[in-house]
């Protein structure tokens, strides 16, 4: 834990790392929820994942940063190495990850242990998607725009508009 100059105490930062093409109700639902548990959240818009994305690393991190506005907690950052690496960098102790499914589970797990055996010191914490949420994917958002359908119910209304944008190529 870091040192919180002016009162003496321990902070703890965590980070929420993702791609988040796009963010949606899930993601909030995760941050929102974890901002909780914190005293400093960083959400990390990962720059390089490797999958074709929807918009560019600058329209993610402003599409995040507008989302979580209403979070004074909550700080939304860009980063493009490895995330323990990212996470020291920051001086975050804990990442957060959110679980939708027994398949999200067993896709995380080997990832979490893999950045305990590289990162002792930063730990891994899992949340559990709200019910109302669980079926939320960000590639299902993106399928589902690009067929012309309703997202309103799934991303925040300024998503949904970049969604709808001339400059959608799916």
């Amino acid at each position: 834990m870091e040192p919180d100059i002016q009162h003496g105490a321990a902070t703890t930062t965590a980070i929420y790392p993702g791609s988040f093409d796009p963010v949606t109700y899930g993601h909030l639902d995760i941050i929102e929820r974890a901002v909780q548990h914190f005293d400093r959240l960083v959400v990390a818009v990962f720059d390089r994942p490797n999958r074709r994305l929807r918009f560019s690393g600058a329209q993610r991190l402003a599409l995040m940063r507008e989302a979580t506005a209403h979070l004074t907690r909550v700080d939304v950052q860009q980063y493009h190495t490895l995330t323990v690496d990212y996470a020291r960098a920051i001086g975050a102790r804990v990442i957060v990850r959110g679980l939708r499914s027994p398949t999200d589970f067993a896709a995380e797990q080997p990832i979490a242990q893999h950045n305990r055996v590289m990162a002792p010191d930063i730990e891994t914490f899992f949340l559990i998607a709200s019910p109302h949420h669980a079926a939320c994917s960000a590639s299902i958002v993106r399928e589902i725009a690009a067929l012309g359908g309703d997202v309103a119910a799934l991303v925040p209304p300024h998503v949904a508009a970049a969604l709808r944008s001339a400059e959608y190529e799916p």
